[in-house]
Formats: C-alpha cells, sequence, structure tokens
C-alpha cells in the first residue's frame, strides 16, 4: 500500500458490510487522529465454515459512502496478495483463543490476529478502534499488541444496537423478518441475567433466557471474568456476560457488563 498518511493515524479494521456500528468507530477514530483509514478485507483465515465465508456480504460502493460520510480519509480495499504476499505467519490466540468462540470456530483468532497484524504492518497506525460487540476479539488484540509491544494504542467501542436492543452487525441483513424477532431474545436474556441478585441467578436467568429464543441453536451463553475469561464466580467483580449460536445459519454474537448484577458474597 502506497498511502503516504499524515500521522497520526487511526485504522478501524472490517469486514465490509458496513452500518451504523461501524460508523461509531470510525467516528471515534476521527477524534482521535486527522486521518482514518477503514479497511475492508474479508479475511478467509478466520472462517473455519467455508459457506459461511462465501455468504458474508459484500457492498463495496454503500461501504465507501458510509465510511466517507463519517470522516474516513482513506476506504482501503486490499487484494488477498497485498495482504499476503507470501505464506502468512500465523499468530497463535492461544489458551483464551481456544475457549468460547475458539471451541466452535477452531484456529478463528489465529485467523483474526494474522491479519490485524498484517493490517499493522501495512498501515502503521498510532490507534486501532474495534469493537466491544467481538468481545474475546478485542481481548485477544489487546493481548497481542502487549506481547509483541507494538506501538499502537487498542480502543474499544461500545456495542450499537438498534431500537429492539439487537446488536448491530453485518450478517443481521441475512435474518428474515421472523429471525431477527427471535435474534431480539439475545438482548432480553442478557438483560434478564443483568437484572439478577448474584451470580447463580444470572447464570440461569441468561441459560434460560437464551434457550427459550425460537429457532436459536446456542453455541454458549456463560458469565466470565471480563479480565481473564475465567467463568464467573460468585466474588467475581468484573462479570460480563457472553453469547453466541446461530439462527437458521446466521451466526450471531453478543455480550453484555452486568452493571446491575449484585454480586454474591
Amino acid at each position: 500500500m502506497n498511502l503516504k498518511l499524515e500521522h497520526p493515524v487511526a485504522l478501524v479494521p472490517t469486514m465490509g458490510a458496513l452500518h451504523a456500528g461501524h460508523q461509531s468507530l470510525i467516528k471515534i477514530a476521527k477524534e482521535l487522529a486527522k486521518n482514518v483509514v477503514v479497511s475492508i478485507f474479508v479475511n478467509p483465515l478466520q472462517f473455519e465454515n467455508t459457506n459461511d465465508f462465501s455468504n458474508y456480504p459484500k457492498s463495496l460502493d454503500a461501504d465507501t459512502k458510509l465510511a466517507q460520510e463519517v470522516g474516513a480519509t482513506f476506504v482501503w480495499i486490499p487484494t488477498f496478495e497485498e495482504i499476503y504476499p507470501n505464506e502468512p505467519t500465523i499468530i497463535s490466540a492461544g489458551e483464551i483463543g481456544n475457549l468460547f468462540e475458539g471451541v466452535h470456530r477452531f484456529g478463528h483468532f489465529d485467523g483474526v490476529l494474522t491479519v490485524v497484524k498484517r493490517l499493522f504492518d501495512l498501515t502503521n497506525p498510532e490507534f486501532a478502534v474495534f469493537g466491544e460487540k467481538d468481545f474475546q476479539q478485542l481481548f485477544l488484540i489487546k493481548d497481542m499488541v502487549e506481547k509483541l509491544g507494538l506501538p499502537i494504542k487498542i480502543i474499544s467501542a461500545p456495542t450499537i444496537r438498534d431500537s429492539s436492543g439487537l446488536a448491530m452487525s453485518s450478517r443481521n441483513i441475512r435474518l428474515s423478518a421472523s429471525d431477527r424477532e427471535s435474534a431480539i431474545g439475545i438482548y432480553r436474556a442478557l438483560e434478564a441475567a443483568n437484572s439478577a441478585p448474584n451470580i447463580e441467578a444470572a447464570r440461569v436467568k441468561l441459560v434460560n433466557g437464551i434457550g427459550a429464543i425460537p429457532n436459536f441453536m446456542p453455541d454458549y451463553a456463560e458469565l466470565i471474568d471480563e479480565n481473564t475469561f475465567e467463568v464467573a464466580k460468585p466474588d467475581t467483580a468484573n462479570v460480563r456476560a457472553i453469547v453466541a449460536g446461530w439462527i437458521n445459519g446466521v451466526r450471531l454474537i453478543d455480550n453484555m457488563v452486568m452493571t446491575k448484577l449484585g454480586v454474591s458474597k
């Protein structure tokens, strides 16, 4: 890539099919740096399911417009050869990369870290902005940057939801009207867990709420310590609920900090 960028630079990595959630990341990036690079690259290394990769939505013209509307300086759409000119050096996500999403998407986070490192190498940003919706991904990227000693500040941005509470996702456009109504149940289950008086009750509310969603095939629904990714215990202080699963072939993930949860003693 031969972009002549005036630093500081903020990078917003995406796989395209941009929506208001992505725009919120770009707005944050614009507050941090004069030049904002929005990359659009559907990374095959992070897809364990070839159908999911083939069906990932693509809308490059609309994406470019949406990104520029909120301040993107450059919309960069690299080719596979630009990202991986040679056999890629795979970055391991380690033990935490094999938990939760990693259990159900073998090698997914190795692929994520590998492409993010390449994007960092090619754009040399001072800042990179990622959403909290992909919370395990965010955790692992921060961990990679720290372990490799990269001079990049990772900025986390809150999950953007539509009026129903459904977390915005590029995959949502593949949901039918009835599927979307089912998907809203994920947010309702998270909210129910957040209203519980203690962790045990919250876990029951979360699991029962997720289990009652029509056509939803859950991969996991758990409460974790967001600083370690260990399963939350009664005395855990930083509790986050995480959920993932499928509705008619569309994968959905979500999470929520348990701000209202009364930690039992």
